[in-house]
């Protein structure tokens, strides 16, 4: 009598359910997903417009304005309920474009080797010596602020770090029998980048992606901070940070509460990107202990 096929769990899917259990994993997932439903939830449940001016500028904290009011005399608690869910979508997104880039030039020059792989990295160095806010300060500043536009830059400014991480763990699989098997097979290239080498590479690439949301929602929270980010009246809570920042010493919670949502949700992201790497140590470990 023949087993029943059991089914395999994706490799990414499974790097992650055994990073739950750290306790850093759980307080991560825990606060991440308190901020995003936060972030979402918030534009349903504002207690005002959040561009509308409901009383006088710095006004305290009160029964009708939680938070006191901001520098124009609108609610704080109201523009902190609708800023949180551009700052959430555009790390995401920027970060996974960055994931896409960078993971896809690193996996064709570990696999390319030769001049393709050192054109590339060339190229790749030559993104990495421009820091992230001067290079997505270069374009917007011609350009325009359109979220858009910050997100796609943001994201190939992550391009070369995903690249050069991409590279490295990639080329020591590279070199294995079943990618080896594959060629002798004629198996076209794209599906040995994707189907064999990119699965077994996962887990240190799941790290790089928690590290560039961090990386993320600072650039994108410094952009706003700086005035290249969401313009107003638009709620944000970096912009908010920015327009408030004059009576943080008298009026602090216009400014703190937004810093402390941006805090929270890096926070959250790094401690999901710690539990994930340390399943990669403790998997290093027992294959060396194996050994």
């Amino acid at each position: 009598m023949q087993n029943a096929p059991t089914l395999t769990m994706p490799a990414w899917l499974s790097t992650f359910h055994q990073a739950i259990r750290y306790n850093r994993t759980r307080i991560g997932i825990a606060v991440t997903a308190l901020v995003i439903l936060f972030a979402i939830i918030g534009p349903f449940v504002t207690p005002y417009e959040p561009s509308a001016f409901v009383g006088r500028p710095f006004m305290k904290p009160s029964a009708d304005f939680l938070l006191g009011t901001d520098f124009r005399g609108r609610d704080v608690l109201s523009r902190l309920l609708y800023g949180g869910l551009p700052v959430v979508w555009m790390s995401f997104a920027s970060a996974a474009i960055g994931m896409i880039l960078g993971a896809t030039f690193g996996l064709i020059a570990a696999y390319s080797k030769g001049w393709i792989d050192q054109m590339l990295m060339r190229i790749m160095d030559v993104f990495l010596s421009i820091p992230l806010i001067i290079f997505v300060l270069l374009f917007v500043s011609l350009i325009g602020t359109q979220q858009w536009l910050i997100v796609l830059l943001v994201g190939v400014a992550h391009m070369p770090q995903v690249a050069r991480i991409t590279r490295g763990v990639a080329s020591d699989i590279v070199g294995r029998e079943f990618v080896e098997f594959a060629e002798a097979l004629s198996v076209p290239r794209w599906r040995i980048l994707f189907r064999e080498i990119l699965p077994n590479i996962t887990t240190p690439l799941l790290v790089e992606f928690g590290i560039r949301i961090v990386w993320s929602i600072s650039g994108i929270a410094a952009l706003s901070v700086m005035g290249y980010g969401i313009q107003p009246p638009d709620a944000d809570w970096g912009l908010m940070i920015n327009e408030n920042r004059g009576r943080i010493a008298s009026r602090p919670l216009a400014v703190l509460s937004p810093a402390l949502c941006i805090a929270l949700f890096a926070f959250g992201i790094n401690m999901i990107a710690e539990g994930i790497a340390g399943t990669m140590s403790g998997s290093n470990r027992k294959s060396g202990g194996e050994a």
